[in-house]
């Protein structure tokens, strides 16, 4: 298994997270990416606010870890975006690759929301679209 420090060199500058807020739901989003239906995520921006380096850039390759902090996957950002939570776009809800509709993702979010920090129907969030660039399952260094 690889470690945080190998990767560094491999990907300097990439910044380390992890999907979800519990083992189970970080394992279900990194197989969505494994299995080329998550291409997106999103986080309150207020989340952003003590951690600004944590904001994701155009550009940037980030390593995705595993809930016990192992590297699982390595992305690059496409596109990221500021959007009210009542604006997120049906398109936009897709590319996380959780539900099959607008609504499945509204009632998903609201609910993962509320248990970090808060829902608003107004909130601001960081939309990240992205593209996978390593599966790291396997890779030995």
């Amino acid at each position: 298994m690889p470690d945080i420090e190998d990767l560094q060199q491999t990907y300097p500058g990439a910044g380390t997270f992890k999907f979800g807020d519990s083992a189970e739901l970080s394992a279900r989003l990194i197989q969505l990416v494994r299995e080329g239906k998550k291409r997106a995520t999103c986080g309150a921006l207020r989340d952003f606010e003590d951690e600004p380096e944590g904001m994701p850039v155009v550009g940037r390759t980030d390593i995705c870890a595993h809930w016990d902090g192992t590297p699982a996957l390595v992305i690059k950002t496409t596109k990221v975006e500021q959007i009210r939570f009542c604006d997120v776009t049906e398109e936009m809800a897709l590319a996380e690759g959780e539900d099959d509709s607008l609504l499945g993702w509204r009632k998903g979010h609201k609910a993962y929301f509320r248990r970090n920090g808060g829902w608003d129907p107004e909130m601001m969030l960081v939309f990240e679209h992205f593209e996978l660039v390593e599966d790291l399952d396997g890779r030995a260094l």
